[in-house]
């Protein structure tokens, strides 16, 4: 089974209440974003990073790399929070699509999933992973 739609995990919404997710620039926790072939299922139930249906690949290490953080900020009633974009330079590899998790704390726990749609493809150049505007309507992590 394939990608089925983008997803705020639902424990994560949990585990923000709980204070374990600090999204903080700087001073936060570390975030990674790990690609995945069109045989993962991930979904709103998902719960933490895994290997099972990661890709592989030229310029891919497992476990994905390292985000940058935006520091959350609010518009009107809504706050909201990103990650800078990502790139693979000189990668030759296939990917449906990504998990984000926290990469410091236990159990790597995660936070969105990503479904790029179609498989996305590179060959010895840039596999890139390009953000929504950070905004409080298009950012990926928003709370109304």
């Amino acid at each position: 089974m394939a990608f089925s739609g983008n997803f705020m995990c639902t424990s994560f919404k949990q585990e923000l209440l709980q204070g374990v997710h600090n999204l903080t620039n700087g001073s936060g926790n570390s975030f990674k974003m790990a690609l995945y072939t069109n045989s993962a299922s991930f979904n709103a139930a998902t719960t933490a990073y895994t290997t099972s249906n990661e890709v592989t690949g030229t310029g891919y290490v497992a476990g994905g790399n390292a985000l940058t953080n935006v520091t959350p900020t609010k518009s009107g009633t809504t706050a909201f929070a990103e990650f800078g974009d990502r790139n693979w330079p000189t990668s030759t590899i296939t990917a449906r699509g990504a998990l984000i998790y926290n990469d410091t704390a236990a159990g790597d726990p995660t936070l969105l999933v990503l479904d790029f749609g179609s498989d996305k493809s590179s060959s010895a150049g840039d596999f890139s992973v390009v953000m929504p505007t950070y905004n409080a309507t298009s950012a990926l992590i928003r709370i109304a």
